[in-house]
């Protein structure tokens, strides 16, 4: 699956655009996600019309997005923190997994902020390939960072998990905090219920990952919570190169038993 080698002609990354996501905030509002999950007072049923209507916008939002994302090809999604700085060596690793990917011939999607989600996209943008962002409104500014060549922005979570989920072929995650662990639980929830097949999920960071790793071997598996079989749906590794490996080689696997559609 390896691509040619980046064009030196390809057009300037896009500047960080000036606006920050969070129209919400700039209106005084809640956010859409806020104003969805409110539990309304029982004496007021106006609310019934507005949920009505937020259904429709939500529709666009997954129209939208299926319509930008559809002729992505195969594309792998990474997580990771938006608080780490660029002079964090994990920063450069996963700016080399974003590279590597676009060499084996995969576009790289992300959230579309700062942090370990800009590395990747830069990788993946510096070495030519697809750099997409799937950014999220939140309470508090947040611009999608310049290595996105194409952007969306979402207002609904969900809208959003969906796409990572439906246009990856797999997910590498990094060290991170509540958001990154939503969407890594969120995979393995839906391969273990066999809502997805052949996704491999890899974790980047030995020894950030470890401990949760110690925790679900030593708690979640003598309890029953878990399957021995459960603990093989995560891989754990400090080599983007290895990371890269798992998921071209899962993804080869699929297209050979022909479950790639």
């Amino acid at each position: 699956m390896d691509t040619p080698a980046p064009d030196a002609a390809r057009r300037p990354r896009p500047p960080l655009r000036p606006d920050p996501l969070n129209r919400a905030q700039r209106l005084g509002r809640r956010t859409e996600d806020e104003r969805l999950l409110d539990r309304p007072k029982r004496a007021d049923a106006a609310f019934t019309h507005t949920d009505t209507w937020r259904v429709l916008r939500i529709m666009g939002e997954f129209v939208d997005g299926f319509d930008t994302l559809a002729g992505t090809g195969p594309a792998v999604a990474v997580f990771g923190s938006a608080r780490v700085g660029r002079d964090d060596p994990m920063y450069a690793r996963a700016v080399e997994l974003g590279a590597c990917l676009v060499r084996r011939g995969f576009a790289v999607i992300t959230g579309g902020g700062p942090g370990l989600m800009e590395a990747a996209n830069r990788g993946a943008s510096e070495a030519g390939g697809l750099s997409i962002g799937c950014a999220i409104e939140l309470p508090h500014e947040q611009g999608t960072n310049p290595y996105v060549e194409v952007a969306l922005d979402f207002r609904y979570f969900f809208v959003r998990k969906t796409m990572f989920v439906k246009y990856a072929e797999g997910f590498v995650i990094f060290p991170g905090g509540f958001g990154t662990l939503d969407e890594l639980f969120e995979a393995l929830t839906l391969i273990q219920t066999g809502k997805v097949r052949g996704f491999p999920v890899v974790l980047v960071g030995r020894d950030y990952w470890q401990g949760l790793l110690d925790w679900i071997e030593g708690t979640m598996l003598p309890e029953g919570k878990v399957s021995a079989a459960d603990l093989a749906l995560l891989t754990v590794t400090d080599s983007p190169d290895e990371a890269c490996a798992i998921i071209a080689d899962c993804y080869a696997t699929r297209c050979a038993d022909g479950s790639e559609v």
